[in-house]
């Protein structure tokens, strides 16, 4: 019988670059149809898996988004390289010397990413970071027809190729898309360990698309669903690291799930501030049953839960974050302790919910 750890390890290896989600919803639907009472999917591609509680009419939405940031092929130059545009946020710093999964019609694409050798920049050149529009991606080939053989073509989407692993066989798990992979994990074991016990509210567990590129899957699911409650189960900053002020980033990683009670993204504009009532009873469910948590304040970011709010006459919506180190790079970090008291916490919250 898998474990959540497992979840955790075969969710991260998939590819599931924002609006290319097919091998991570498919994993999905093998792994949470059999322990759902019901299940459909919307046009845009999210997942609902129902678990029916003993009032139909009171609709709990638990949401987790599915994709993860990486690349779209918009170029292929006449010697085979392959130029990328980035689909999410990114950090330039860490797109050079990566290998990545081009996912092609033909299958998957291998390739690293290069530029100019530092031997041959100049000064200022070697000053600065080089920006993702002059990188590009060597397949191999010697020319544009190679390369199309392979099976890349504009508008294949290209995630990291690096597989995840425990660190030192511990409890911190490093990937490559652990926002939200992580997220998903625990959405699979809260649906899990709900399976055979009797609740009032009905669960609806969405997996959602495209939320990297602006929460997009999100709204509509919930517009569907028009949920009484909903909560979005994402990663959040975790501090603790060398350089890295307290005061910044305070939540830290295997000191247990963190409650949302504000987000704000200054980029996009997307947040939510959540009702004290909702994280009130959060926070008594967790007291109740023993479980460490801690307050998450976001001022970088947004969650599934932006959007969520706002869908059709207004949602009551907070989040349980899993703290994760080095979000958006190809190593994000998370404690198994602290995926599984998440888990803990919402399946409380769940059966304490009347």
């Amino acid at each position: 019988m898998k474990k959540l750890r497992d979840y955790l390890l075969e969710l991260d290896e998939l590819h599931g670059v924002s609006g290319d989600e097919e091998m991570v919803a498919n994993y999905l639907m093998e792994n949470m149809q059999p322990i759902s009472d019901d299940f459909y999917q919307d046009n845009l591609g999210n997942l609902v898996f129902i678990k029916k509680g003993t009032d139909p009419n009171y609709k709990i939405m638990l949401s987790a988004h599915m994709d993860e940031i990486g690349y779209v092929v918009r170029y292929i130059d006449k010697m085979g390289f392959v130029y990328i545009f980035p689909v999410g946020i990114h950090d330039p710093r860490m797109a050079i010397n990566q290998f990545l999964s081009i996912n092609t019609s033909k299958g998957i694409v291998t390739g690293v990413t290069g530029s100019k050798p530092s031997h041959i920049v100049s000064r200022e050149e070697a000053s600065k970071t080089i920006p993702i529009d002059q990188i590009y991606v060597d397949v191999g080939t010697s020319s544009r027809l190679e390369t199309e053989e392979l099976g890349v073509q504009v508008g294949d989407y290209v995630s990291f190729a690096r597989k995840g692993q425990f660190l030192n066989g511990g409890k911190v798990y490093a990937g490559k898309s652990i926002d939200n992979r992580a997220g998903c994990a625990v959405l699979i074991q809260v649906m899990k360990e709900l399976q055979h016990l009797e609740i009032v509210p009905t669960v609806y567990a969405v997996v959602t698309v495209q939320e990297e590129i602006g929460i997009r899957g999100a709204g509509p699911a919930a517009f569907g669903i028009e949920p009484d409650l909903a909560l979005a189960i994402d990663v959040v900053f975790a501090g603790g690291t060398p350089g890295t002020p307290e005061q910044a980033l305070p939540i830290k990683m295997g000191s247990g799930p963190a409650i949302k009670f504000f987000d704000w993204s200054l980029k996009t504009f997307n947040g939510n501030a959540v009702p004290k009532k909702l994280t009130n009873q959060l926070m008594s469910s967790a007291q109740k049953h023993d479980i460490p948590f801690q307050r998450d304040v976001m001022i970088a970011g947004a969650t599934d839960g932006a959007k969520i709010s706002l869908a059709g006459k207004g949602v009551l919506t907070g989040g349980v974050s899993i703290p994760m180190r080095y979000m958006h790079t190809a190593v994000g970090c998370v404690h198994m302790d602290d995926m599984n008291h998440s888990v803990s916490l919402i399946k409380e919250f769940m059966v304490d919910t009347k």
